[in-house]
């Protein structure tokens, strides 16, 4: 695997980027909540047979700025933006896992023009509640950090390819491995989608959009039906077997879906002679 690391800076804040280079259309990948760009690694390398591929570490994780004043959601947008301009990646097509999802979301919401197509990977505009908050801050709050080896973190991060890709993501200093995000930095990251739901934007997106879920995974029945009745033309499918972190869980089944989907969008159709 073979990838440079790109410096965005936006209004003082640092965001890494791991460029998997590629001449084609450009496809940007966003984490979710309290991950790392590295979970996309086995992803881009596919992607990038025909697509200029970049992993985005979101304000507040991985190699970004671990403190950002700013945690909003029109932030973390924000820095998709930039990314783009900076890096100068034309239209491209946003990728996002859970908080990454709902960033490409309302990036594409805002922007209409900068984006291609968009791609959510277990997200919707359905938004949280403040009891999935208190949850998630609690379940931070259990790991025992510092864990003695990236083994034992993969471990207790769920064991497997979820648990090893979750645990890719630490650093080792004084003698253990660490998370590199701050929890109060997690868990304020959360606050607004804890109070508000984002239909209104998600009904208003008009470019080709890919609805990949889980069959465990966090979006109800309910959520994704709402969806495809607000928008029927979204093309969507579930991942039998996979939760919510079905990009690491079946990655193979995901890589599949998206390279149909790109092919669609960023490729003329073959010439039938009448």
């Amino acid at each position: 695997m073979t990838w440079i690391e790109r410096t965005v800076v936006r209004d003082g804040v640092r965001i890494s980027c791991r460029d998997w280079g590629g001449s084609g259309p450009p496809v940007v990948l966003l984490h979710g909540l309290a991950g790392h760009s590295g979970e996309w690694d086995t992803t881009a390398e596919h992607l990038r047979t025909r697509h200029h591929v970049v992993a985005v570490d979101q304000r507040g994780h991985g190699a970004s700025e671990r403190h950002p004043r700013d945690r909003s959601p029109a932030a973390y947008v924000a820095d998709v933006v930039a990314v783009v301009d900076q890096l100068e990646l034309r239209r491209p097509v946003l990728v996002g896992q859970s908080l990454g999802g709902l960033t490409a979301l309302l990036a594409t919401a805002a922007h209409p023009d900068l984006v291609r197509a968009l791609v959510l990977v277990e997200a919707g505009p359905g938004g949280s509640s403040p009891e999935v908050v208190a949850g998630i801050g609690s379940w931070l709050d259990s790991w025992p950090t510092p864990f003695p080896s990236r083994e034992a973190a993969a471990e207790f991060l769920g064991g497997g390819p979820v648990g090893e890709g979750w645990a890719a993501g630490l650093e080792e200093r004084d003698g253990g491995w660490w998370p590199r995000f701050d929890r109060h930095v997690m868990v304020d990251s959360l606050a607004e989608n804890a109070r508000r739901a984002y239909w209104d934007e998600w009904a208003g997106i008009a470019c080709p959009t890919l609805v990949v879920l889980g069959q465990s995974g966090i979006i109800t029945p309910e959520e994704s039906g709402r969806m495809l009745q607000q928008r029927p033309e979204t093309v969507a499918l579930s991942v039998p077997g996979a939760g919510h972190d079905l990009h690491l869980e079946q990655p193979d089944a995901l890589r599949e879906a998206l390279q149909r989907f790109l092919r669609h969008i960023t490729e003329p159709p073959a010439y039938e002679p009448t």
